[in-house]
């Protein structure tokens, strides 16, 4: 036991003589802004320096040298931290960019996940604000070193066991050198909430704010109980799924969500009538500076799409934001790509939405659309690139670039459609048989166009709803008829003077009059017929397509123009 003494006696015989000493060093420091504190220590320094240290005094002395020791160690970090690098090159460094809270929730339910800030500067800093991007609207709260936060960035507290906000800004936080800080962040999600209120993919951004610099990290969550394809963690990740040359079939009552780039090899993919695919698509940096679109459904060249639906119960694909202001908003996800292939992929009965392209058809590739709607898309509603064609009773409306884009020639057939392209400067229909390897087109490589369209409607906002480039790079041929089909053209036939004899089958092509009605109403989406429509009893009947997009019976003898036939 003497021992014992003896080393603790030589310890705190130590300790005081420390602390006497920085007496005298402290009592210049932080004159007014620790002024208390020196107060402090100085009077418990004088208290202890009066004593020899002895078993008897140690004894009488403890609570006064534990004062002294915590206080000080508080001092001594504060003036520490106090030494902050504010250079405006300061910036974190995180342990992960993308915080996914991977549970799919069958139930109400609640999950936390941690992100680690980091300080990899030799000097403490602070980092001024951390917030969430959505404020109120978030669905994360979240822990910033000990303080519970709200989304706005305020400190929360616990009165009473209820938790409330404050209003006082979190204060800076402060991360030693070379240290981090833990973020606890936390999301409840009740999967049988609405869509609107509970969408697939809740995606937000957490942000920092850091010597004038900003950074964000990514938070994810799965809002619905659905299938996420190919799974849950392969979120913007570029993704090869094969069934070795089988069938799959996608017929789980609970919709599909597609996540990341998905190359389909090897295998055909069977749509049944009625199911949802919602696509979660965006903006994508690979690394290195490469960015690309996210939300892309590629089929390889031994694959297949067979989309199964049916009147009255169609198949819907489109973005994964179902909230009121996305409702029509364009270029949420990439689109659908049939790549180069001699499978014949069918689309009945579906509706495309909401995304850059609607459906690209590459070299070769063969697709027959029957009975569709590709509508309010960012570029191109359907785009051909030297590929093969058959549309019949499809709607083709709303796009940034050309409803109906046919590159690089091939072999298409369009029999009641419409293209209208209203509020863009584009044309609804654009035909060429070139591929341009420059910007004069001087290189360029040919592939002969054969294009027909009956009973269709091609029309816009602007003179020229036809676009026509017809490049002779090695004597390539440029086949493009119309049979009974409204065109609006005017400078095209500064090019084409003979549009109306040579590209018009018996010359029954229709031009729209300036005080004619066309659709019931462009500005809402809705181009069924207008009553009256110039559109009505110009169209020849065709085999096997006595029903409209709609099903409704065309008249036997002189059936309407577009996809839909005009109701009395």
């Amino acid at each position: 036991m003497k021992n014992q003494y003896a080393i603790i006696i030589g310890i705190l015989e130590y300790v005081r003589n420390l602390l006497i000493g920085l007496q005298t060093s402290l009592s210049h420091l932080y004159s007014v802004k620790k002024s208390g504190l020196i107060a402090l220590l100085s009077s418990q320094f004088s208290a202890l320096s009066k004593y020899k240290i002895d078993c008897f005094h140690l004894k009488e002395q403890f609570p006064n040298i534990l004062l002294i020791l915590s206080i000080s160690t508080m001092f001594f970090f504060s003036c520490q931290e106090d030494n902050f690098d504010t250079s405006s090159g300061i910036t974190l460094e995180f342990s992960l960019d993308t915080l996914m809270f991977d549970t799919v929730f069958t139930e109400l339910g609640s999950a936390t996940r941690i992100i680690k800030a980091y300080n990899r500067h030799n000097r403490p800093i602070e980092i001024q604000k951390i917030f969430l991007e959505e404020g109120d609207q978030s669905r994360f709260r979240m822990n910033v070193d000990g303080y519970t936060v709200s989304p706005n960035g305020t400190v929360m507290t616990n009165t009473n066991g209820n938790v409330v906000d404050t209003g006082e800004p979190l204060p800076p936080i402060p991360v030693a050198g070379n240290d981090s800080i833990y973020i606890f962040m936390e999301v409840t999600i009740d999967p049988d909430e609405p869509l609107s209120v509970s969408p697939f993919v809740i995606y937000e951004k957490l942000k920092f704010e850091t010597n004038g610099n900003s950074q964000e990290v990514i938070l994810e969550a799965f809002g619905q109980n659905a299938n996420y394809f190919p799974d849950r963690f392969q979120g913007r990740n570029i993704n090869l799924y094969t069934c070795d040359m089988g069938i799959e079939t996608w017929d789980d009552p609970k919709p599909y969500v597609l996540y990341g780039v998905l190359f389909i090899d090897s295998c055909e993919i069977v749509i049944p009538a009625g199911t949802d695919i919602y696509v979660h698509g965006g903006i994508v940096n690979s690394g290195g500076g490469v960015f690309y679109n996210d939300g892309i459904w590629f089929f390889g060249p031994d694959s297949k799409l067979t989309m199964e639906g049916e009147l009255g119960n169609p198949i819907t694909i489109q973005g994964d934001r179902l909230e009121e202001p996305f409702q029509d908003v364009s270029g949420q996800w990439g689109g659908i790509r049939l790549g180069t292939g001699n499978n014949i992929h069918t689309i009945k009965h579906t509706i495309i939405k909401n995304s850059i392209v609607g459906i690209r058809v590459d070299s070769m590739a063969n697709l027959e659309l029957c009975n569709s709607e590709i509508r309010n898309t960012s570029n191109a509603g359907l785009l051909g690139v030297h590929a093969n064609i058959n549309a019949k009773n499809s709607l083709f409306v709303d796009n940034g670039a050309n409803s109906v884009q046919l590159e690089f020639g091939g072999n298409y057939d369009f029999k009641y459609c419409t293209m209208a392209n209203y509020g863009s400067d584009v044309s609804s229909l654009r035909l060429t048989n070139v591929l341009c390897l420059d910007q004069t087109c001087f290189d360029c490589l040919g592939n002969d166009l054969n294009a027909s369209f009956t009973n269709c409607i091609v029309s816009g906002s602007r003179n020229d709803e036809i676009n026509f480039f017809d490049r002779d790079c090695n004597g390539e041929a440029f086949n493009v008829s119309f049979q009974n089909c409204i065109v609006k053209v005017n400078e095209l036939l500064e090019d084409y003077p003979d549009f109306f004899t040579a590209n018009c089958i018996n010359s029954t092509c229709y031009t729209l009059p300036s005080d004619e009605n066309l659709f019931f109403d462009t500005f809402e989406g809705d181009y069924h017929l207008d009553t009256l429509s110039f559109a009505e009893e110009k169209a020849i009947p065709l085999l096997g397509l006595e029903l409209d997009l709609e099903g409704v019976s065309r008249d036997a003898t002189m059936p309407d123009l577009g996809c839909y036939e005009y109701v009395y």
